[in-house]
């Protein structure tokens, strides 16, 4: 009897750890993707430093010569556009993925208006909410939504919890970058 609780325990200790190793690995593989796409602006933005330089240079080198010398079939003009075309897309390249995405934020100063989501797992409570907006959200959206209704996440990643939790779920589907719709909306609306 005592080795049969015993493996029973192991047992339920094994399922925990892999279900923690599962989490971590989605994780990680989740960080790493954004490291590329991190390497890949970085170097975009070097690239583009390189050339506002030269764009520099040349425009200086046009200026000190004289304002009727012209730089290769350049004017002063089509190179100040050029800068300020090539300062703008500068500007794009240096905002972080969910300003350029408009990722909803993730608000700190949530406060649980009612008790509505609290006997609910995600997938539950994510059908009521995607329901009543009438079309996709973002886990960012669901998540805030959940805390105001009074949703209780055990882990630390609440909103991979709710990525992976909708992804495993037939009931929806991943219409774009963490953002989840109904696969089947109410008869209703279909016809």
């Amino acid at each position: 009897m005592a080795n049969e609780t015993l493996i029973a325990r192991l047992e339920q200790s094994l399922r925990s750890s892999r279900g923690a190793r599962t989490r971590l690995a989605a994780r990680l593989a989740e960080l790493e993707s954004e490291s590329e796409i991190i390497r890949g602006e970085l170097a975009e933005m070097d690239t583009l430093a390189g050339q506002t330089e030269a764009a520099i240079f040349r425009l200086l080198s046009n200026v000190l010569s004289g304002p009727a010398t012209p730089v290769g079939t350049t004017s002063v003009g089509e190179l100040e556009a050029e800068l300020q075309r090539r300062l703008a897309q500068l500007e794009l390249q240096t905002q972080t993925p969910a300003q350029r995405h408009n990722i909803p934020a993730i608000r700190n100063n949530l406060e649980v208006t009612s008790d509505r989501f609290f006997d609910r797992t995600i997938p539950q409570a994510t059908t009521m909410i995607l329901r009543e907006a009438g079309g996709p959200l973002h886990v960012n959206e669901i998540y805030n939504i959940l805390i105001e209704g009074g949703f209780n996440f055990t882990g630390h990643n609440p909103t991979i919890s709710i990525a992976v939790s909708l992804n495993r779920n037939s009931r929806f589907r991943k219409v774009a970058p963490g953002t989840f719709d109904l696969i089947i909306r109410d008869a209703a609306k279909a016809s």
